[in-house]
This record gives structure tokens, sequence and C-alpha cells, in this order.
């Protein structure tokens, strides 16, 4: 059986990279951020992500382009916009998650998982009735993890449709939808990832 789907993860602290690897409109991005640090985790994200593009493609990173959709989704553009290969990215403080797929969209999303006071209220905004019932029925200890299984859940199906914000998040369940396969995974101590690939 044909692997839907490649998983990196990377962590940007560890990393050594030049902006130069950059496209000039991404070394303006990265110019305008306020903080050092957020800086060179751009920097370290979009060259790793140029990288990993390039050893797919057969070529070198610079030569990566890269265009985005109407709400911020990138994809390949120029000699590589009829290529096969799809991508997504994602990043939380210093871990960056990465799909691969071919021939079929992916999106990935990463969380930390942590205790925050407003979690029920955001549950009850963002998830669908049948998520919110299975997440109000955690024990309190349960709540943080099952919290971020089905908001990242939901996000890397987001990120893969490229729809942003424009599909409600409380208008899916994202344990089943139809066309889709969506699954968890542990990226690395204390984070929840999912990654959401379309069904061929």
């Amino acid at each position: 059986m044909k692997k839907r789907f490649d998983i990196v993860v990377v962590r940007l602290d560890t990393i050594s990279v030049s902006a130069a690897m950059l496209s000039e409109s991404e070394r303006q991005r990265a110019s305008r951020f306020t903080f050092e640090r957020d800086r060179k985790r751009f920097i370290a994200a979009r060259a790793t992500l140029r990288r990993l593009l390039a050893a797919r493609l057969g070529v070198q990173p610079e030569e990566v382009e890269l265009v985005y959709g109407q709400h911020g989704k990138p994809a390949l553009g120029g000699r590589f916009a009829n290529s096969e290969l799809r991508f997504n990215v994602s990043h939380c403080d210093d871990l960056a998650v990465y799909a691969f797929a071919r021939g079929r969209e992916v999106g990935v999303d990463v969380e930390a998982v942590r205790w925050f006071a407003d979690a029920d209220d955001v549950a009850a905004r963002f998830f669908s009735k049948s998520e919110n019932k299975a997440y109000a029925a955690l024990d309190s200890l349960d709540k943080p993890s099952g919290f971020f299984n089905c908001w990242t859940r939901k996000e890397a199906f987001i990120k893969a449709i490229g729809d942003g914000l424009n599909h409600p998040l409380q208008s899916f369940d994202a344990t089943r939808i139809s066309g889709w396969d969506i699954e968890n995974f542990v990226p690395a101590p204390g984070f929840i990832a999912a990654v959401a690939t379309e069904k061929p």
C-alpha cells in the first residue's frame, strides 16, 4: 500500500541556516518581525521547508518557487506548479512539523498541550455539538489533551482545504469528514499534532 504522506519534525532552535536561501519577499517578511527570536524562527522554518521541498523535487533550495492561495496556503509555483507534490507546515514555539503528499491535498497543525482558563468557552464556540459533548465529558486532567486533539484535527483540515476561517470550525465534526483521513500524533513530548489528507 502506497504511503499517504510524509511527516518531518524539526526543532528550529537546533538548526543554523542563512536568510540567503530565502526569496526576496521572504527576507522582507522576516525583517518585519519585532522580536529577533521570531525572525530567527521564521527564517529557520522557511529555509527548512525549501530544503525539504528541494530534496523531493531534485533542485536547489533557492530554485523552489512558492505561491500563496487566497487565504495564504502555500503551494509550488512556476515550473513546479504542475507537480503532484503538496505540502503544509505548522510550528509552535521552536517545534516545526512539515507534511508532504503526492497527488492529494494535505494539512498539518501542531500545538503545545497546556491548560488555559477559557478552554471550555473556546470549545463551546468552535467545536461541533458532538465534539463539545465528548470534550465536556472528559475528566479535568484529560481536558487539555482532549481539547488539543480536537483543535489540531480541525485546524489541519482547514489548512488542507486552504479555506482559512471562511470554513467555520463549529460546522464540521473532525472525527468524520467524507473524503478525508485525519489523525493525531505526538511529534515531541508536550505537543499534539494532526495531519489531514485527502482520500484518493
